[in-house]
């Protein structure tokens, strides 16, 4: 009989729901058996979302962490809490899922390590685009030599504009003293797939970005605070009314999924409750009227200590999905999120194309990320595989986006990444 692990979660949002939902369909390996948010409400909708019974729960993140509550604790609470609650957590005996990004400090994330090999725990950051299948694939075709040797690699997290408004001109992640820079809130995915697949650490980078559009001054004439009381409310393609009331209706009108439920926690969502919340939430109000810490677009160029160059474009655009092209000696590989396919294209002959979606079993999240990940981590906890992402490899990323906003402070000045 496969030995069931039990599990405390610390933060009860999105990301925190994901992990336990996919942990939940896993019952026979899982238990959940302690809640903490310091909102109420995400106690709630995690409970009635997963229909959980008899769970521990808390509001305050302290009382929580006074004791050891279960095997394993999930961490995915605000950004600038993870490694100080991840340090309680392991001296308390725990094995650690935490959410990304760690830390933009070089500080904080030697203190993790440090932790780690003081206390023994385990710590699996969520890098979940390393287990997701398409982004294995990949790994997999380079390591065959069926491109010949890598030598470059082209990367572009193309972020959904209205999700870039949402998450990081709106929400807590364009406040810097929440959140962390965007190239480790949003693409240290990015920076850890490189790292990966250039199977090297980085020596050197320069980086550039700006924040030019989501300014007060490009805001529409006549745009009011709040979405609801403007009068672009019909035609801005930012307005929280076409966002999550109008695509609501065009998705045929989810019973609670992301984004809507970020906008209400009432389920089943219902067009109201969204129309109470963009007149209330913070992603209701204008995306030309916020503080914003943020650039809104940035670019790294790397070179990684074995010789492989790469570059990431960070940018909103119309739609989502990640675009990465890997450059070999005998041929290329292109991943297209967007176009639902991986292309093989060997040098003199002819070429091949996967589908993305035919290799993703079941799976949704991250493409099949977070379900993924959610198995390794069992393998790990019973020693039957290894993971694909260790602290060590997550730290080095996490260096490389640190080293990446010191040079865009710098206009773009060479930065070692390792000093």
């Amino acid at each position: 009989m496969a030995k069931k692990y039990t599990v405390a979660v610390l933060g009860c949002g999105n990301r925190g729901l994901s992990y336990t939902q996919e942990m939940c369909a896993k019952e026979d390996k899982y238990e959940i058996v302690a809640l903490c948010d310091p909102n109420p409400a995400q106690l709630e909708k995690m409970k009635r979302v997963l229909s959980l019974q008899g769970v521990s729960e808390f509001t305050d993140p302290d009382e929580f962490l006074k004791q050891r509550r279960a095997d394993l604790c999930i961490i995915a609470s605000p950004d600038r809490v993870h490694v100080p609650e991840a340090l309680r957590a392991l001296a308390l005996g725990y094995d650690i899922l935490l959410e990304k990004p760690i830390s933009d400090s070089r500080e904080e994330l030697e203190a993790l390590v440090e932790a780690q090999k003081k206390y023994g725990g385990r710590i699996v950051i969520c890098h979940v685009l390393r287990y997701a299948p398409a982004f294995v694939k990949c790994d997999e075709l380079i390591k065959s030599g069926r491109i010949g040797k890598l030598y470059a690699i082209d990367a572009n997290e193309r972020v959904a504009y209205w999700h870039w408004a949402q998450a990081y001109v709106k929400g807590m992640w364009a406040n810097m003293e929440l959140s962390h820079p965007a190239i480790l809130a949003k693409c240290c995915h990015d920076l850890d797939l490189l790292v990966g697949y250039a199977d090297s650490e980085c020596d050197t980078l320069s980086s550039i970005g700006s924040l030019d559009f989501f300014k007060k001054e490009n805001a529409p004439a006549g745009a009011a605070d709040r979405c609801c009381d403007c009068i672009h409310k019909d035609t801005c393609p930012y307005s929280a009314k076409r966002i999550y009331i109008d695509a609501w209706h065009e998705a045929g009108e989810p019973a609670f999924t992301w984004p809507w439920n970020k906008i209400s926690l009432i389920s089943p969502t219902v067009e109201e409750n969204l129309i109470e919340g963009i007149k209330t939430h913070e992603f209701g109000r204008c995306a030309f009227k916020q503080r914003v810490d943020m650039i809104d677009h940035q670019m790294v160029q790397m070179t990684f200590k074995n010789g492989i160059h790469a570059s990431l474009k960070m940018v909103f655009a119309a739609t989502s999905g990640r675009r990465i092209t890997f450059y070999g000696t005998y041929g290329e590989i292109v991943l297209d999120e967007r176009m639902d396919e991986i292309q093989v294209l060997p040098f003199g002959e002819k070429g091949e194309v996967i589908r993305i979606s035919d290799l993703i079993k079941g799976g949704i999240g991250h493409g099949g990320g977070d379900g993924a990940i959610v198995d390794a981590l069992y393998g790990m906890l019973t020693g039957e595989s290894d993971i694909r992402t260790s602290l060590a490899k997550s730290v080095e990323c996490h260096r490389m986006g640190i080293a990446a906003e010191e040079s865009r402070r710098m206009g773009g000045a060479l930065v070692r990444v390792h000093q």
